[in-house]
């Protein structure tokens, strides 16, 4: 037995556990839902799940993604995350859950969960574009895998 419970989290505490946590992503702007994790009533993770960031993704409004993961290192708290996360995905009624890694993770916790790599997507130079200005952040030019529950 792990110790490890699913708990509650509102979006303010996932940012905060975010900020705090992940190692190369700012918190994200909004959510549809959040998970925690506890190990002894101690928040040891978070899950948040929106909207996919490509919005092409989600053409019949079937689609989320995880837009955020992040843990304290406590073993197996991200993949009993991405597994919730699925389940309350398809409980609410959608066909897929999504997310990307990046080249250099293993997707071990993915894989865990029963996610698998569906596509390879290039380094891109970042989200900046004429129509959209954006600042660059330090995950660009970097090799992304988009994965999804079967």
């Amino acid at each position: 037995m792990s110790g490890l419970e699913l708990v509650p989290v509102s979006f303010a505490d996932a940012r905060r556990f975010i900020a705090e946590h992940h190692r190369h992503h700012e918190p994200p702007k909004g959510h549809k839902f959040s998970i925690g994790v506890a190990l002894e009533r101690e928040l040891v993770g978070v899950i948040v799940v929106g909207r996919p960031i490509a919005r092409v993704i989600d053409a019949e409004g079937d689609t989320l993604e995880v837009t955020r993961s992040a843990t304290d290192g406590t073993p197996n708290a991200n993949s009993k995350l991405y597994a919730a996360a699925w389940r309350a995905t398809s409980a609410m009624g959608y066909r897929r859950l999504i997310t990307y890694t990046q080249e250099g993770e293993t997707g071990a916790s993915l894989r865990a969960a029963g996610f698998r790599v569906i596509a390879e997507r290039p380094p891109r130079g970042g989200w900046d574009m004429p129509s959209r200005r954006r600042t660059a952040r330090s995950v660009a030019n970097i090799t992304r895998f988009l994965w999804e529950v079967p």
